[in-house]
Parts: structure tokens; sequence; C-alpha cells
């Protein structure tokens, strides 16, 4: 068993008098595999405690497809020594705040606690996550549930947009499926298959436990072994081969709507990549906030959208950039011809010392910003561990983004936006309206 204490300096960039302060983030590794990591923050009264599993939605085979999330809502509905109502009876008793999620590539249960709480947080969590029921009728209750989920998203133009987007843009591949499933595969989940899907990936060799706030990293360690440290281990062979991008145009026609949804992208580099600093201040430029070149030109210029960002989806073995705006059919083609415009700007123009200044200003402060919290904290901890197995100071990131180069940003535009790998999805009351590859130069 191995404890690795990590201690980085953090110091904060935009303010003029420089502020430092100790981050004490320690590592331990349990004889069964599973990772526990904890960061001491004591100038706070809450602990955030995640339980995080390394594989998620593009993990499933086909006809398993929403299974993670599936068994993500049932634990919550009962373990053999407490009921759904006793669960949340529980955590509200003692001002907590419990949620979960699945990701891609990521399920992760958490509760938010005072410091003094840490026992019986760590208790209902484990108690959660180790003993599930998974009740039939339950199973048949959540079935329901789950079936409307994919109906109220399915109603949501933003939503259903990115949707087949994402499923057209990695066609075939588990990572392009919804994280929710299909309603054919969630109605097609029993007990048995959600016990199996729970053996193999709820092991300890696939799990980290992560935790921030004002707790003793030891004490923290010996509550997790009380309750984990009789897992077993099983092989891990989950992870699905890296995804073929398909640069589709579709369009996609919904009479109901009032605007079409647009959905522009190309795809970009994984989570890890050397560049990827490169990557997010470009993206910052292009339409990371009110003062990018997308929501300058296009909304308060053209005045052609009120919603438009870039966003950046980063994985463990590719990534994808896109471009979201909602606008009139009359509008679409301006829109699009616009997005692209400023892709080739970028493309064939240096970005301006006082725009790159904005854009890494913008950037450090929101990360300074969201490192705020002890639920922050936790959620980085557990990320660095599973994509970098290695934690960054704020002044290592800091420095990263300090030493970007618009001749950088320059190379990586011209990387990332090329004509035949521009991908573009259209959803909305389009009467007839098509897009055509040669529309589509940048």
């Amino acid at each position: 068993m191995r404890i690795i204490k990590i201690r980085a300096e953090m110091e904060t960039a935009v303010i003029k008098r420089p502020l430092s302060e100790a981050r004490d983030i320690y590592r331990e590794v349990l004889p069964n595999g599973l990772m526990v990591l904890s960061e001491e923050m004591s100038h706070i009264r809450s602990i955030s405690i995640g339980i995080w599993m390394k594989t998620g939605s593009r993990d499933e085979a086909p006809e398993m497809n929403g299974i993670s999330h599936f068994v993500e809502h049932m634990v919550f509905k009962g373990t053999t020594s407490r009921s759904a109502q006793q669960i949340a009876r529980q955590v509200d008793s003692i001002g907590g705040n419990m949620d979960a999620f699945t990701g891609k590539e990521v399920i992760c249960f958490n509760i938010k606690v005072l410091d003094e709480h840490l026992p019986i947080a760590i208790d209902i969590l484990s108690d959660l996550v180790l003993n599930p029921v998974f009740d039939p009728k339950d199973i048949i209750r959540e079935k329901g549930v789950i079936l409307e989920e994919i109906k109220m998203d399915e109603d949501n133009p933003d939503y259903l947009v990115h949707e087949i987007f994402t499923q057209n843009f990695w066609k075939d591949h588990p990572l392009g499926k919804p994280i929710l499933g299909t309603k054919e595969t969630v109605r097609s989940f029993e007990q048995a298959k959600l016990f199996d899907f729970y053996r193999q990936r709820f092991a300890p060799n696939n799990i980290i436990i992560s935790a921030a706030g004002n707790l003793n990293h030891e004490h923290f360690v010996k509550l997790i072994k009380g309750k984990f440290l009789g897992l077993k281990s099983v092989p891990n062979g989950y992870h699905q081969p890296a995804p073929t991008v398909t640069p589709g145009i579709i369009t996609r026609n919904k009479k109901s709507l009032e605007q079409v949804q647009l959905c522009i992208g190309v795809p970009s580099h994984p989570i890890c990549h050397e560049k990827r600093y490169v990557s997010y201040v470009l993206n910052t430029v292009l339409g990371g906030g009110m003062s990018s070149r997308l929501f300058q030109k296009i909304r308060e210029e053209q005045g052609l959208a009120y919603a438009i960002y870039s966003d950046l989806n980063p994985y463990r073995d590719t990534g994808c950039l896109t471009v979201y705006a909602g606008t009139s059919v009359e509008s679409t083609r301006s829109v699009v011809d616009s997005v692209l415009t400023e892709f080739r700007e970028l493309k064939d123009t240096p970005i301006p010392e006082e725009e790159l200044r904005r854009a890494k200003d913008q950037l450090k402060g929101s990360l300074m910003l969201s490192l705020e919290s002890s639920t922050s904290r936790m959620s980085n901890l557990a990320r660095q561990q599973m994509y970098f197995e290695r934690f960054f100071s704020l002044d290592e990131t800091i420095n990263q983004i300090e030493t970007v180069s618009a001749e950088e940003i320059t190379e990586m535009a011209n990387q990332l936006f090329q004509i035949d790998k521009v991908a573009i999805t259209a959803l909305g009351n389009l009467d007839g309206m098509k897009l055509s590859r040669e529309q589509l130069i940048c």
C-alpha cells in the first residue's frame, strides 16, 4: 500500500498582489487496486466525496446502450439495509447534497456534507454503491421514468440537435450513442442484466474515490477501507477503440420548431494532447463568451441569433469542437456562412495581441473560479488522475495558458478547419432547405 503526498504551490495570476496557498493532495492505492485521493482544505467546513467509475456509456455494447445511466438511477432505489426513502431522509437530516451522473467515459456518485458528518456520508454513499438490490418492481418503474426522460430530451431542440450531430459524427461507435440509451434498449433491461453489468464495472480496479474539504487523509482512508477493502478485482477490458469521424451533412425536418437548430463541428484533439491549451484558447476566442468572435459578429453585429457559442468536447482518444446556433430558417445560410468565415479568419490572420490577452485572462479567471468549491476540487482530482495520472498545480496550468502564441493558434486552426472535416446538422422546419459540401468551404 502506497501513500503519496503531493504539495503544489498555487498562485493567482489575475490580481496585482499575488496570494499563495498550499495545496495538500494525497494519493493511496489499496491492496485490491482501488485508488483513494484527497485534498485537505482546512479553511472551509464542507467535504465533497465522489465515487468514480472509470468507464461510461461509450464502453457499452450496442444492445446494452444506456445501462450505465440506468444503473446510476437504480442504486438510489434501495439497498440491502436502506429503502429509497431512508436514503433520502438520512441525507436531508444532515443537510447533505447527494447526486450522481453518467458521462461518456465516467459514472460518478457524489455527496457534499459538513465535515462533522463525514462518517455517515461515507456510510450512505458506500451503501448505495456496494449493496444495491435492483428490485424488479423498481426496475419496471424506473424504465417508465427514463423513457419519459428520453421523451423530454427529444422535446428539447437544443439537446436533440446535439444528439443527432453526435450520433452521426461518431457513426456506429458507442461514443456516438446516447447516454440515456434508446427506448428499445431501456425496455430490455431486467435484474440479471443489471447485476451482470454491476459486477463487471463496480470493481475496485475500476474505481477512484476522491474527496476534498476539511478532512484528514488518514482518517478518510480508514473509513474507506472499512467499506471497500473486501471488494475483489476483476479483469478490465472495457475500453473501445478510437472512433472514426464521419463528417456528414444532416438535415432533419421538424415542423413544430420555430427556429432552425445548427451544430457545426470538426474533429479536435484528445484530452491529453500536448497542444490542448492552444485548443482552449482558440475555442475561447471563437465562441467561448460574450466577447467571442461568434457572439460579437453573428449576434451583436448581424442580429442573426440569440444563442451562439462554441464548445470543446475532448475524450481519451478523440475530440470535437462544435459550434451551436439557433436561428430562423431565412437566416440559416447566413449563419453557416458567418461561422465558416470565422473559421477562415482564424486560419488566415494571426490573432491580435489584445484579443489573445483577453482570451487568456478569461480562461485563467474561469479556471480559478471553478476551483473555489470542495466539489470542483474533488472532481478535478479524479479527472486528472483518470486522464493524466498526475496533478497539475494552478501555477503550471496558468503558465501553459500563458505560453500559447498567436502563431500556434493559427497553426491549430489550419489543422482543425478543413472542408472535408466539417460536419453539420440542421434541425427545424427547413422548408426544403439543402446544404452541400461546397457551401462549407473554410
